[in-house]
């Protein structure tokens, strides 16, 4: 049985599931799914067929003939504490079609379903996030990313909510019976104060693109292929359209650099605060935390990124998690060229020496475990959350902008377009791509050393630090903080968010807590609304000492669930000793069922890593 994935059950041998028909019933009381999924595989299979599942109750399986047939299935005692357990099926001869039924786990590691007073519409809300390995808790699949499926989705909700996915919406319209294919009994599917969702979607994806979310949501368009959803009333929808208002012609600028937007709508859902990360890049849905909405459009290179995944991610997709550098190295590159198009030279670089920065700092998060500073580290037996990092992201880019000085920018975008319109709509592996580079530009291994930057570690010396005004103005800035010197009012007078994250993310850790009420007393850093600001000047405050700044920790950690913030807060906080990491405990204490739980399983290793 060659493994197709470290972090997957599915066997190389054995045909793929290409496409689902999925049925599910909410049960918002439960805080579970039950459900039916018609799978159909990429060819026909007789004999053991291994699925990926998680905490899963599986029900039945069936032929989808008429009558249908029982199919033998056993799902393993013990469950891998990464991959979750291995159902396997023993399919009769040549078939290419089989019907589970099955429920969902209210601890699902994809689910967060958030009860009315937690929301707010004051209406039950859930949402899925099945990057990197969670669809298989949602429903049994070939979870691996070298798998991509097409799916039909119906979602049977109270009449009260909306529901919206990552695919094409068919209609809302009243249950049939003859919906559910035995997700449940007719007479729970067909309930008075129920109705029924439908989207399709045609384009296939890998399973940690399935995305979808019911609740109290309306919407604003913002263009003819863009429109702005959102959990709590007209306040964030109005507040998302204005932030979100240049979107259109961000993927019009997509377009010119990439090749055609392949997903016909680029939507956004603003979800609750809880959502474990700043966007998911779910095609045609895009997810984003409401953290982006700054008030002064910067959210908008969020939006930039996950609209770049739709070229990179999206439409091309890493085979593995081993091979992650392609999907976001490839989206940073992109996402800064759109930025460079869209808000200027200097804004790009900006973002550029924040990613440095933020490269440099996993240099130290990884120092006693170098493996995950590689471009393809080694990930059997890691669970890809435990070792999230900035690594894929930055490390990537700078791989691909060390390509792009060698041989030109004109030469580079032309190989990137070839690079899209060639593996579109495919899983590769990061050897594909390094062969198709050195197809396309000959001799490109002699000028430079792609060995060292896929599997050397550490940051390669041919890696570069942006070079801008601004930029080396504010580092400039940053070192003169260390001999008590503050930046004036006139020096900051038009930074953004942006500018003073890099300026925070520049300053020696080792400061007095004198520097840093000093900083604050005059900036209010710490009463920022741009989250990014708040959550770098409380990271260096907490090693100082400022107690006084223990109510704006406290405040952060229990109203936002975003990983970037949970994670530094409380390593800062679990790293020293006494009354900061007591506070670290009861905090999580009384937040952690606010969490997705993704990110309650991060902060719980944090917490368990420092006693």
């Amino acid at each position: 049985m060659p493994p197709v994935d470290p972090h997957s059950y599915t066997d190389g041998d054995h045909p793929v599931t290409a496409k689902a028909a999925l049925a599910f019933y909410l049960d918002f009381a439960a805080s579970t799914i039950h459900a039916s999924a018609l799978l159909t595989l990429s060819a026909p299979h007789s004999g053991d067929l291994l699925l990926d599942t998680r905490a899963l109750a599986v029900h039945s399986a069936s032929t989808a003939s008429d009558p249908p047939s029982p199919i033998p299935f056993s799902l393993a005692d013990a469950a891998d504490p990464v991959l979750g357990s291995a159902l396997t099926l023993t399919l009769p001869p040549d078939t290419t079609s089989f019907l589970l039924t099955f429920s969902t786990s209210p601890s699902a590691s994809a689910l967060q379903w958030l009860s009315p007073p937690q929301t707010a519409s004051s209406l039950p809300f859930v949402f899925s996030q099945c990057q990197s390995i969670h669809a298989r808790s949602v429903f049994p699949c070939h979870d691996t990313p070298a798998a991509r499926i097409t799916f039909d989705l119906l979602l049977n909700v109270p009449t009260q909510l909306s529901a919206v996915a990552a695919a094409r919406h068919v209609s809302r319209r009243d249950p049939l019976p003859s919906d559910h294919r035995g997700a449940c009994d007719d007479a729970l599917w067909c309930a008075p104060g129920r109705i029924v969702e439908e989207f399709q979607m045609e384009q296939s994806v890998p399973p940690y693109l399935f995305a979808f979310a019911a609740g109290g949501i309306g919407f604003r368009d913002l263009g003819p292929r863009t429109r702005v959803y959102a959990e709590g009333g007209d306040k964030v929808l109005d507040e998302a359209a204005r932030e979100f208002a240049g979107v259109e012609e961000m993927v019009k600028v997509g377009e010119s650099l990439f090749g055609p937007y392949e997903w016909e709508r680029f939507d956004l859902l603003v979800l609750p605060p809880s959502f474990p990360y700043g966007g998911m890049e779910n095609p045609r849905m895009v997810f984003l935390t409401p953290t982006v909405i700054k008030g002064d459009a910067a959210g908008a290179q969020v939006v930039a990124h996950e609209l770049a995944h739709s070229w990179t991610g999206n439409l091309i997709t890493n085979k593995t998690n081993e091979d992650f550098w392609l999907n976001e190295g490839f989206t940073t590159y992109a996402e800064r060229r759109i930025v460079e198009v869209v808000q200027g030279e200097e804004r790009a670089a900006l973002n550029m020496g924040i990613g440095w920065r933020g490269l440099n700092r996993m240099m130290e998060r990884f120092k006693d475990n170098m493996e995950f500073t590689k471009l393809k580290p080694k990930m059997a037996g890691i669970d890809p959350d435990d070792v999230y990092s900035e690594v894929p992201y930055e490390k990537g880019f700078q791989f691909l902008w060390r390509i792009e000085r060698q041989i030109g920018r004109p030469a580079f975008d032309e190989f990137l377009k070839n690079y899209i319109s060639t593996f579109k709509f495919k899983s590769i592996d990061t050897e594909t791509f390094l062969e198709f580079l050195k197809t396309n530009v000959p001799g490109i291994e002699n000028q430079i050393d792609l060995q060292l930057w896929i599997e050397g570690t550490g940051i390669p010396p041919d890696a570069m630090e942006p070079e801008s005004a601004i930029y080396k103005k504010i580092c400039s800035l940053a070192a003169e903080f260390k001999s008590g010197k503050l930046p004036s009012e006139d020096e900051v007078a038009d930074w953004s968010g942006q500018e003073w994250e890099l300026y925070l993310e520049n300053l020696p850790t080792d400061v007095e807590a004198s520097q840093v009420t000093a900083l604050d007393e005059r900036y209010k850093l710490s009463e920022s609304r741009d989250y990014e600001v708040k959550v770098a000047f409380l990271q260096l405050a907490i090693p100082t000492g400022c107690r006084c700044y223990f109510n704006e920790v406290e405040k952060c950690l229990k109203q936002v669930g975003r990983m970037k913030y949970l994670r530094p807060l409380y390593s800062s906080l679990a790293r020293c000793s006494g009354e900061e990491k007591m506070l670290a405990h009861r905090i999580f204490s009384e937040a952690h069922e606010f969490y997705h739980p993704i990110a309650r399983s991060v902060a719980e290793s944090i917490l368990s890593k420092h006693g």
